[in-house]
């Protein structure tokens, strides 16, 4: 019996080793320094990303106190350029032979007087007149009302100023209303009479 005894107790020993070589060996990670140095590198990682992330969003805050105070005026102005728009129609409405009569003439005077501190006013406060007579319509800054046919124009040019536009810095507070020239060619519509 101390034969079989033996003799067991030799192939547990084997698995034993066997078992052991299966387990995969433990990295060195267990060296207190390792881990020290492993867990200073990620809370410096996580500090600099909290760093930039607080920068950032202080970034954020600035740029949007700057626009809230550069755009603050927008609805306002928006809403003054109905007045300045009436102002101009009244000027406009006073033909020549009108002004010849002195109290007309007065009138004329004070609200073109009106009319030129309103848009002063408006400047001061970053709203600039738009008034293009000619050129390449552009649909960032005009409106187009009509398109029509105009002699030494190329299609697309701006030919008559319905009503001015505005912007505010660098914002659009109304575009320019235009008219643009057309083609001069009739685009003829060719029927095929073959098929």
């Amino acid at each position: 019996m101390t034969e079989n005894t033996a003799e067991n107790e030799m192939p547990e020993n084997n698995e034993t080793d066997n078992v052991e070589e299966l387990q995969p060996q433990q990295p060195e990670s267990d060296d207190p320094v390792t881990q020290l140095t492993k867990e200073r590198d990620d809370m410096r990682d996580k500090m600099m990303r909290a760093l930039a992330e607080t920068d950032n969003t202080r970034k954020r805050a600035e740029k949007m106190q700057s626009d809230t105070q550069k755009y603050a005026v927008s609805g306002f102005a928006k809403d003054m350029l109905d007045i300045a728009d009436n102002l101009r129609r009244a000027l406009d409405a006073i033909s020549d032979d009108q002004l010849i009569d002195a109290n007309v003439k007065t009138l004329h005077e004070g609200v073109a007087a009106t009319e030129r501190v309103m848009l002063s006013n408006l400047e001061k406060h970053g709203v600039k007149k738009i008034e293009p007579t000619s050129g390449k319509f552009d649909p960032n800054f005009h409106e187009v009302m009509f398109e029509g046919p105009a002699a030494g124009v190329e299609p697309g040019e701006i030919i008559q100023l319905l009503e001015a536009g505005y912007i505010l810095h660098d914002r659009l507070l109304r575009p320019a209303r235009v008219g643009v020239a057309k083609s001069s060619e009739a685009t003829e519509h060719s029927v095929d009479t073959e098929a």
